[in-house]
Parts: C-alpha cells; sequence; structure tokens
C-alpha cells in the first residue's frame, strides 16, 4: 500500500541513523550511564501473556537485568486495545522504574478511539523501537480453506456471515482485516478481544472463520498444523514461513501491514535515566541469543535512534487517519 510504503521509508530513513546518539544521550553527556537502579524495574506489558509484545518483552528482560544489575519485572496491564497499561505507565512517577512496552496501537488508539486516556506524544517519553513483526492472515486447518482465494470465495458466497477476531479496535490485526476486506470486495463481521493471542485461540476454537494476529503469535501453531496461513501482510515473505506468499503476491495489493513494538518510560524521566535505559537495550539487542530468539518469534530486530521512534508514534497517528478514512472506520 503506497501509505504503508510511505510510512516505512519514512522510519526506515530515520532508523538508518541509528549507530548515532539520541538527543537524550547527548543531553546527558558523561552522566549516559551514571543511572543505576538500586531495585528491579518494572516493564508493563499492556497486552496478555504469550502475545508477541509479552514474548519479546520477557526475550529482552533476560538480557538486561545482569546488564542493569536488577532484575526487570515483567507486568502484564492486558485490556481495552493497550490503553489500561499505557494509562497507568503515563501516571507512574518518571523515576526509571517503570516503563512500558510501547507500540503501533498505542499511536493508533489516539485515532480510533475518542478518549484513549493519555496522550500518547505528550505523557511517553519514547527511547526507541526494539523490533517488527509482520501479520499473517491465517484460518483453522480444520476449516476446510486451503487458499486465500477460498477465503475470499466464500465470504463472496456468504455475504457478512463470515466472522473474523481482532485483538481490539485500531490494533493492527483490526485494520488489517479492514483492508484485506476492502481489497477483495468483501464483508465479514468482526469481533474484538483483547489481544494477538485471544486471536490465535478464537480460530483454533472456530469461534470465528479468521484473523490476523501477529506473525510470532501465530507461527507455533502454523508449525504445528492446527493453523493454515494463507498469506503475509508485509512487503516481502517471512524468513519464517518463506512458503507463505504475501497478499500482494496472491493478487491483493494494498495490504501491507508491520506492528512495531519499543520501550518508553513516563514524561519527565531524566535525561540521564532515559540515556541509560537507551544504553542497556541496545546492547542486548546485540546480542546474538537475543537476536536468534526474536528471529524465532518471526519478529526482526530494528533498534532506531530516541528521535526516529517519536516520529513513529507521530506517524503511525497520521497513517491510522488515512486507513481509517479508507476503510470507512469511526472513532469510538
Amino acid at each position: 500500500m503506497t501509505l504503508i510504503n510511505a510510512h516505512r521509508r519514512a522510519l526506515c530513513g530515520a532508523i538508518a541513523a541509528s549507530a548515532l546518539l539520541p538527543a537524550i544521550a547527548r543531553a546527558a553527556g558523561a552522566n549516559a550511564s551514571a543511572w543505576r537502579p538500586t531495585r528491579p524495574v518494572k516493564w508493563v506489558v499492556p497486552y496478555l501473556a504469550g502475545t508477541g509484545p509479552d514474548n519479546a518483552a520477557r526475550i529482552l528482560a533476560e538480557a538486561l537485568g545482569p546488564l542493569l544489575g536488577q532484575p526487570v519485572v515483567i507486568e502484564n496491564r492486558g485490556g481495552a486495545a493497550g490503553n489500561i497499561g499505557a494509562r497507568q505507565v503515563a501516571r507512574a512517577a518518571p523515576d526509571g522504574y517503570t516503563w512500558i512496552y510501547s507500540s503501533a496501537p498505542m499511536a493508533a488508539n489516539m485515532r480510533m478511539q475518542q478518549n484513549p486516556g493519555y496522550d500518547a506524544l505528550k505523557d511517553f517519553r519514547h527511547i526507541m523501537r526494539l523490533t517488527t513483526s509482520d501479520v499473517l492472515l491465517v484460518v483453522n486447518a480444520g476449516s476446510g480453506i486451503q487458499t486465500l482465494q477460498e477465503l475470499v470465495a466464500r465470504a463472496r458466497a456468504n455475504p457478512g456471515k463470515l466472522d473474523y477476531a481482532s485483538g481490539g479496535v485500531g490494533t493492527p490485526s483490526h485494520l488489517g482485516v479492514e483492508l484485506f476486506l476492502q481489497a477483495a470486495g468483501v464483508q465479514a463481521t468482526h469481533v474484538p478481544y483483547k489481544g494477538a493471542s485471544e486471536i490465535v485461540n478464537a480460530v483454533l476454537g472456530n469461534q470465528v472463520n479468521f484473523g490476523m494476529p501477529i506473525f510470532s503469535v501465530a507461527l507455533p501453531h502454523v508449525q504445528g498444523g492446527k493453523l493454515r496461513a494463507l498469506g503475509v501482510a508485509g512487503a516481502k515473505r517471512n524468513a519464517a514461513l518463506p512458503q507463505v506468499p504475501t497478499l500482494a503476491e496472491l493478487g491483493l495489493r494494498g495490504v501491507e501491514l508491520t506492528s512495531w513494538g519499543g520501550v518508553s518510560v513516563p514524561a519527565g524521566t531524566p535525561d540521564a535515566i532515559a540515556a541509560r535505559i537507551y544504553e542497556v537495550f541496545g546492547q542486548a539487542l546485540k546480542q546474538p541469543s537475543v537476536i536468534a530468539a526474536l528471529t524465532e518469534l518471526g519478529s526482526e530486530v530494528s533498534p532506531s535512534t530516541t528521535e526516529a521512534y517519536v516520529q513513529g508514534f507521530a506517524s503511525e497517528m497520521e497513517l491510522t487517519e488515512r486507513m481509517m478514512k479508507t476503510a470507512k472506520l469511526q472513532p469510538l
């Protein structure tokens, strides 16, 4: 999709400067490595356990503990498309001891919802992007649907009678399906859940006909033969499932989505603390074991500068607004 490609090019251009220190590190100067936590750090993941963000955060938390000298404890605060956890962190003390696994839905909610309860740009100090992940169109392996064309044909023969699960209004799993439906010229009923793991459970349990969960959550079930992957909603095939074509390859152009995630802290967090957090994440993301574990999930390690990450939030909000108009969605 032109909008997605433009967004991706803008981010990639900024990320090309990822070897440079962010503004926070320059401001902190010699104090960039001065902060040393004296108690465990809480990293809030605003999604359920077992989701892509949760899996990625737990891999990183294990590597971050030794670097910080204190454990990094994951706290899952799922619900309301990530808003519950975001509100909690937005109101937390800006002392470095509370982080959030920030992601694309946090920005999208600013346009998808009339009152998410936080401002994604003003209430947080965004540190860096960590990973990106594709979105995968899946059906139950026992559904009898073998290909994308068969799903489209079934939807066309039963207008509005097929249903799909999403991780919540405004999430990539929701917007992705809406773009898919529009590109295919068919209709289906939206059934929102609380996260990507629930999308998978709903498809596995035949509660819905299909869904577009984040790649990392769907991958084990595709590999185990319980889900069938019909296509990747990305610009290229994913190395973890190279046999699965992109939706564009299958004739559905305009459905390209990439989910991204990173780390943010409450607004007002001092420069030296923010710089230290940036520093340790940069070190963790260079560890071969971390890279391997994240890649195995189907995620791509893609650290950014702080400036690029902040711009990513602004771009995602603009992109969501434009996609909503394309999909004819109204804010809740």
